[in-house]
């Protein structure tokens, strides 16, 4: 899509939503954020799912105790958010209508990854396995 402007034309990217493989999925997540000072940060849609149609999941550091938290932010007030210390406790997690994120996996399309587009920045998190 093309706005133009006054000044100058803009060009308006939409996001590509992707299907990725889990194996992928979990590369991603094996990313070493304590070591890196960083976040992973992914928002998704389950397929034919009105309830979770802009939800989140991700990895952040817990500071104090040096080690990762992973996440769901599954409604936008906050009403599903659900912390695990552990990848396994996270996958397995039934927060999507007692089903888990393994459960569910193949109804799931990301819509970004780090606040960018999935295939700008899938390749930097493949790249480190």
């Amino acid at each position: 899509m093309k706005i133009y402007g006054k000044f100058n034309e803009v060009k308006v990217k939409s996001l590509n939503m992707e299907k990725i493989t889990y194996e992928n999925f979990k590369s991603i997540m094996d990313y070493d954020i304590t070591q890196n000072q960083a976040s992973i940060e992914i928002e998704f849609s389950v397929d034919n799912c009105d309830a979770f149609q802009s939800a989140w999941l991700g990895k952040m550091s817990d500071k104090e105790a040096n080690k990762a938290i992973y996440w769901f932010g599954l409604t936008e007030d906050g009403s599903q958010a659900y912390d695990f210390v552990s990848f396994e406790e996270f996958v397995n997690a039934k927060v999507f209508n007692d089903k888990s994120l393994i459960e569910i996996w193949d109804s799931i399309t990301l819509l970004s990854i780090d606040a960018c587009d999935i295939q700008e920045r899938l390749p930097f998190y493949l790249s480190l396995t």
